[in-house]
C-alpha cells in the first residue's frame, strides 16, 4: 500500500547536534511495506526538529516521483548485496535474468505501465515532451548510445535510454565536463522509455524524456560488456551505517559534478540523498545559487537524478514550479531530519492503479501511432561517436 505523509509540525528546536547518530539512518529508495515498519522508523528517528511548512510542501509536491513518497528502510549491512538484498538472493535473481535485483510485476494490458513498457519503438519526429513528469509521455524520442566517448549506458535490457534531444545534449555536455575534471566520464542509468509513460517498476516520474539518473559509481576504464552493464552493482556514497556521506566516495570532484548539473540552465532540479545535500551545503562555493536546485529526496545515495526544464519546442509539457530561491540549507533541509517525512498518514487511502484510459488523451493517441521506421533497424555496435544532437543552449 502506498502511504501519504504528514507534514512536519513546526517547532522552536533547530537542526544540529540534537540528532543522535541512529536518527539519521539513510533513507533508501525502496519502500518498507506496511504500517508497522513505518512506525518503527518514527521511533528510530526520535523527537521532531522544527521545519517550515514550505519544507513540507516541497517534500509533498516538489518531489521527483508522482504519488506518495516511499517509506525509507534501514541501510543494509555492509555484507548485503545490491538493492539491500543478500548476495545469495542477488545472485539468484541475476541467474533468473532480472534486472539489477528488481522483479517486474505481472503484465496487465489494462495498466498504462504495461502498455508503455511493451512499446519498444519511438514515434516519428519532431520530439515533444507531453504532460507532466509523473503523468505524461514522449513523442519523437532519441536513443542514447550504449557507449560514447565519455559515457556508458547501464541496464540496457530495461529499454530506458530514450529521451528528448535536449536531454541527450545535456548528458553529452555533462559527460565531457566529467572527463575534463579528471573523472573517466559518467555512467548513465534510467532515462525514459521509447514513448515515455509510466514504467513497470522503479520510477513514477521519468515519463516525458526529461529525467536522467547519473550513477555515482565511477566509470570503468575499459568498455563494459553487456553482462557487466546488467550486473554491475550500484555504489552508495554514504558511509557504512548510513549516517553521513563517505568522503572517500563523495569527493570534491564528485560534488563538483553535481554542481555542474545543477548549475546548467537547462536543469530544473537535481535530486540527491539528504546527507548529500547537507554535505554540499557545508562546502565552500564561489556561487551558491545552484544549491536551490539541489533537492533532498528519499534514496538517491547511489545516483543523482537530473530533471530538465520543459524545452521551448514542447508547449504541452507541464513545468514543475521552481524551487524556493534560497539555497535550501535551512528549514527545508532540517525537515529531512525529523520523523515527518517517514511517518505515514493513517487516514491515507491507496490509489487505484493507473489505467490507459486515465492517461492524457495525447498519450493514448501516442500509443496507437506506428513506430518510427528506423526503430526496427538493428542497433550498431557502439563506435564511440557521440549522438548527433542540437547545439547546447548554454
Amino acid at each position: 500500500m502506498r502511504m501519504w505523509f504528514r507534514p512536519a509540525v513546526p517547532s522552536s528546536r533547530a537542526a544540529g547536534g540534537g540528532i543522535a547518530r541512529a536518527a539519521v539512518v539513510a533513507p533508501r529508495r525502496r519502500a518498507v511495506r506496511g504500517r508497522a515498519a513505518a512506525t518503527m522508523w518514527a521511533i528510530i528517528l526520535g523527537a521532531a526538529i522544527g521545519a517550515s511548512p514550505a519544507a513540507a510542501q516541497e517534500a509533498r509536491t516538489g518531489a521527483p516521483l508522482a504519488g506518495a513518497p516511499p517509506v525509507p528502510q534501514l541501510r543494509p549491512a555492509p555484507s548485503a548485496g545490491p538493492r539491500g538484498i543478500s548476495r545469495e538472493e542477488a545472485a539468484r535473481r541475476a541467474a533468473l535474468g532480472t534486472v539489477a535485483g528488481e522483479v517486474a510485476p505481472p503484465v496487465d494490458p489494462r495498466l498504462a505501465k504495461s502498455r508503455f513498457a511493451a512499446v519498444t519503438g519511438p514515434t516519428a519526429a519532431p520530439a515533444r515532451a507531453l504532460g507532466r513528469y509523473g503523468l505524461g509521455c514522449l513523442a519523437g524520442a532519441v536513443e542514447l548510445p550504449a557507449e560514447g566517448p565519455n559515457h556508458s549506458s547501464m541496464r540496457l535490457s530495461r529499454g530506458r535510454r530514450w529521451g528528448h534531444p535536449v536531454t541527450l545534449a545535456f548528458i553529452t555536455d555533462l559527460a565531457a565536463a566529467a572527463a575534463a575534471s579528471g573523472l573517466n566520464g559518467i555512467l548513465v542509468g534510467d532515462m525514459s522509455q521509447a514513448r515515455g509513460g509510466p514504467m513497470l517498476f522503479g520510477h513514477s516520474s521519468h515519463q516525458v524524456g526529461l529525467d536522467v539518473d547519473i550513477w555515482f559509481a565511477p566509470r570503468p576504464a575499459t568498455v563494459l560488456t553487456s553482462e557487466a552493464r546488467e550486473t554491475m552493482p550500484f555504489q552508495s556514497v554514504l558511509n557504512g551505517d548510513g549516517s553521513d556521506v563517505d568522503p572517500a566516495r563523495f569527493t570534491p570532484v564528485v560534488a563538483a559534478l553535481v554542481r555542474q548539473a545543477a548549475a546548467d540552465r537547462r536543469v530544473a532540479r537535481v535530486f540527491v540523498h539528504p546527507h548529500i545535500k547537507r554535505a554540499m551545503c557545508a562546502m565552500t562555493w564561489p556561487d551558491r545559487s545552484f544549491l536551490s536546485r539541489v533537492r533532498p529526496w528519499y534514496g538517491h545515495d547511489e545516483h543523482f537524478h537530473v530533471r530538465l526544464a520543459c524545452p521551448a519546442d514542447s508547449p504541452d509539457c507541464v513545468p514543475q514550479a521552481p524551487p524556493p530561491p534560497d539555497d535550501g540549507c535551512g528549514d527545508a533541509l532540517a525537515y529531512w531530519y525529523t520523523p515527518a517525512p517517514y511517518t505515514p498518514d493513517p487516514s491515507a487511502k491507496p490509489k487505484p492503479p493507473l489505467t490507459v484510459d486515465r492517461m492524457p488523451l495525447v498519450c493514448r493517441q501516442l500509443l496507437a501511432m506506428p513506430d518510427r521506421a528506423e526503430a526496427y533497424a538493428v542497433a550498431p555496435v557502439p563506435t564511440g561517436q557521440e549522438t548527433p544532437v542540437p547545439p547546447s543552449p548554454q
